[in-house]
């Protein structure tokens, strides 16, 4: 069962960690990796438009964010090509028709050790950070705002640079 699996419990936090031997980076904050800032694109761009900035960029993957900062999904090369390939899409149509909902996120607080659980069953993980919103009426709200992306290479790259042995 998943509820009996260490690794799920970390990713869906429920637990902080469990290995006994953990690395030397286990417990150092997601913070650390001194993730570039991402680029974000907003819901109308379209399928050809991501796929330029992407190639451009130098990424396989973005943020999509609506104009109050609401993260609405992830878009992917490969998710672009297959739903126009599959023709459930058409380049000129916006990214919200091949959003990718399904994606974890991560707080710059969080463990590497979460991250690296995280990493383990998803190609990247959004991290975010948590800003108080105050509206016209002093009435306040939580937001999440995209702080960065990471990749199984981000930590990879921190590990081999940083390793302590």
């Amino acid at each position: 069962s998943k509820f009996l699996n260490d690794k799920w419990m970390i990713r869906n936090g429920f637990l902080n960690d469990v290995q006994e031997h953990k690395p030397w980076w286990w417990n150092i904050k997601v913070q650390k990796l001194n993730l570039s800032a991402p680029f974000i694109l907003l819901p109308e761009v379209s399928c050809q438009k991501a796929i330029e900035i992407l190639q451009e960029k130098g990424y396989d993957q973005a943020p999509v964010v609506d104009e109050s900062g609401l993260i609405l999904g992830m878009v992917t090369l490969s998710n672009i090509l297959t739903s126009v390939l599959a023709r459930n899409a058409q380049f000129s149509e916006p990214v919200t028709k091949v959003i990718y909902n399904q994606f974890s996120k991560i707080g710059l607080e969080d463990s590497l050790g979460k991250l690296s659980c995280i990493l383990e069953s998803n190609h990247f993980a959004v991290v975010v950070h948590e800003q108080m919103q105050f509206d016209g009426n002093g009435s306040s709200s939580m937001k999440q705002v995209v702080f960065g992306v990471v990749t199984a290479m981000d930590l990879l790259t921190f590990v081999s640079r940083n390793d302590k042995k």
